[in-house]
C-alpha cells in the first residue's frame, strides 16, 4: 500500500492540498473557538479557572491519541516488515511529547487554584508524566542510536510496551483515590458537562488534531527530503 501511494506520488499531491487548506481552516476555527471561549460562563466552584480547561483537556486527548498511534506505526512497521511505518511514528513523537507537555503545565496552572498545590503524585498526574517520559525514550533512543535499523526496533519495543500506560492513564480516576476528577464526557453514564462548556472544548480539539496532521505532514515530507526518499528510492528504503 505504501508503495503504490509512494509510485502514484499521491503523498505530494496530499501535501500540497492539505498544506494550503489547513492554516485558513486552523485559523477560522481559532477565532471561532476564542469567541466562545471568551463568552463561555465561568464554573460556580472554580470561577474563571475554568477556561484552563479548554487548552488542558484537548491537549490531554491529543497526547493519548497520538500515543497510541504511534504504538499502531510501530505494530504496524514489526507486522509488515516496512520501515516507513516506523519513519511515520518518529515523525509524530515530538509533536505528541508537545502535547504531554503542555498537558502537564496547564494541569499544575489549573492545579494551584482548585486544588491547592502545582503538583501531586497520584495516579493520574503521575500516569502522564510517565508518558511524557515515554515519549522523550522513545525519541531519545530512535535518535541516537547509529544503527537505525535497530534504533527503529529498539524504540518501537519502547512505543508498543509503553502502551500499557494508556489505558492506566483513562481509569486512573476511577480505580484510585485522586485529586483528579472522573471523566465527563468519555463515560458509560452519558456526557456530564454543560453544553456551554463542551461546544469550546470540541472546538479546541478540533483544532488541536487539525494542527497534528498538518504539523505531522510537514515532519514526514521533512524526513523524507532527509533521507532523500521519493517515488523511485522508496523499495531501496523498504
Amino acid at each position: 500500500m505504501i508503495n503504490y501511494f509512494f509510485k502514484l506520488q499521491n503523498f505530494d499531491k496530499f501535501f500540497d492540498i492539505f498544506t494550503k487548506i489547513l492554516p485558513p481552516i486552523i485559523i477560522f476555527l481559532i477565532l471561532i473557538a476564542g469567541y466562545k471561549i471568551y463568552y463561555s460562563p465561568d464554573d460556580y466552584q472554580q470561577s474563571n479557572a475554568v477556561k484552563i480547561m479548554y487548552i488542558h483537556v484537548p491537549s490531554a486527548w491529543m497526547s493519548l491519541l497520538v500515543y497510541s498511534l504511534m504504538a499502531i506505526f510501530n505494530v504496524s512497521g514489526f507486522v509488515w516488515k516496512n520501515r516507513f511505518y516506523y519513519l511515520i511514528a518518529r515523525s509524530i513523537a515530538e509533536i505528541g511529547a508537545v502535547f504531554t507537555l503542555i498537558t502537564l503545565i496547564t494541569g499544575a496552572i489549573w492545579g494551584k487554584p482548585i486544588w491547592g498545590t502545582w503538583w501531586a503524585f497520584d495516579a493520574r498526574l503521575t500516569s502522564v508524566l510517565l508518558l511524557f517520559f515515554l515519549y522523550l525514550a522513545y525519541i531519545i533512543l530512535y535518535d541516537n542510536i547509529a544503527d537505525k535499523i535497530k534504533a527503529e526496533k529498539i524504540s518501537a519495543i519502547i512505543a508498543i510496551v509503553g502502551f500499557v500506560n494508556i489505558p492506566l492513564i483513562k481509569f486512573s480516576v476511577e480505580y484510585w483515590n485522586s485529586l483528579h476528577q472522573k471523566a465527563s464526557i468519555l463515560r458509560s453514564a452519558g456526557v456530564a458537562i454543560h453544553p456551554a462548556f463542551l461546544a469550546p472544548l470540541l472546538l479546541t480539539f478540533a483544532i488541536y488534531l487539525l494542527i497534528f496532521i498538518l504539523f505531522s505532514l510537514i515532519k514526514i515530507k521533512t524526513i523524507l527530503n532527509i533521507y532523500k526518499i521519493n517515488s523511485l528510492t522508496i523499495n531501496k528504503f523498504l
